[in-house]
């Protein structure tokens, strides 16, 4: 079930008023890529939509769908049943899926670290310190997700037990201010957002706590990796395209105002965004068996079991070459 869904097919406004006139054996030739995205205000919709926007997917003569889901997980099992052909998860989720009959590969690495992301809880909670969660209730979007991922991290370092409840990733801050749960493992902007509402405040800072791995990387199934390579570079190149013009010094104005819109959100987290998470992403997509290998020792460490070998679970042939805008 989806919360949102961007069905918008690049190729509408001017542009596609010009491809009307195209003879049909072209417009049938355009390829249509369906893009999983975990949550709506997360880093992955912001790149994507930016590549939307900026009408690189265009360049790439490709068109691309857009569905935002609750949680990682849940765009995992979508690309699973055939409901997305490309999405961003953590890269472990890949090593737990091929032992479960789910054959995919990480194609491109997005980030080595939990950029923004942090244990949170209501400003005016009395909870101090993490293991004063030990037997309360604490938010993530879905089971198998990274914000699960970092709430069994947070058990297994600060040997503490609590609930985890599966809220959706737009379910988090209504019931952590709501008093339903008592913390939430939140992702940038909503962190920025809140600490600069002076909402909630931070009990651990993932980025700096939690050792650098592949926290996140663009994946595909095994089958749309040997059918529809082309679609998949030019896919990447697109993405990665959204991703530079973000991160260039240049368009900083633009790149502020892009994510203010995107995510809804005031410009000054937007700005807090761009500083703390979108700048620090991979440039190049590029993945290294150690770096894989941390994933996967993580995973282990939170209880995941049975996990594919790393050397199962990426691909680097896949080289983005980021679209210009």
């Amino acid at each position: 079930m989806t919360i949102l869904t961007r069905r918008r097919a690049l190729g509408y406004g001017a542009a596609g008023v010009a491809a009307l006139g195209l003879p049909s054996i072209v417009r049938a030739q355009s390829q249509v890529v369906r893009i999983g995205l975990p949550t709506k205000t997360y880093y992955p919709t912001i790149i994507a939509e930016t590549a939307l926007r900026q009408k690189l997917f265009d360049k790439e003569g490709i068109k691309a769908e857009l569905t935002i889901y609750r949680g990682g997980a849940e765009g995992y099992e979508a690309m699973a049943a055939g409901a997305a052909d490309v999405i961003l998860n953590s890269a472990s989720s890949v090593a737990a899926g091929i032992k479960k009959g789910v054959m995919a590969k990480n194609v491109a690495g997005a980030a080595l670290g939990y950029y923004g992301w942090h244990l949170v809880v209501k400003a005016d909670s009395p909870i101090q310190d993490p293991k004063e969660l030990a037997g309360k209730k604490v938010g993530i979007t879905s089971a198998g997700s990274g914000t699960d991922i970092l709430a069994l991290w947070t058990q297994a370092d600060r040997k503490i037990t609590f609930t985890r409840v599966p809220l959706g990733g737009g379910g988090l801050v209504p019931n952590l201010l709501s008093g339903n749960i008592d913390a939430c493992v939140l992702y940038s902007p909503l962190t920025y957002k809140m600490f600069l509402d002076k909402t909630a405040r931070s009990l651990i800072d993932f980025g700096a706590a939690v050792p650098a791995n592949m926290t996140g990387a663009w994946m595909a199934t095994d089958k749309f990796i040997k059918d529809k390579p082309q679609l998949l570079q030019k896919t990447l190149n697109a993405l990665y395209g959204g991703l530079a013009f973000l991160q260039n010094p240049k368009n900083r104005a633009e790149a502020i105002k892009l994510i203010a819109e995107i995510d809804e959100i005031p410009p000054p987290i937007a700005e807090a965004e761009l500083d703390g998470n979108i700048v620090k992403l991979s440039k190049d997509g590029e993945m290294q068996k150690d770096w894989m290998q941390r994933a996967l020792d993580m995973g282990r460490m939170i209880g995941m079991t049975d996990l594919a070998p790393v050397e199962d679970i990426y691909v680097t042939t896949f080289k983005p070459v980021p679209t210009m805008v």
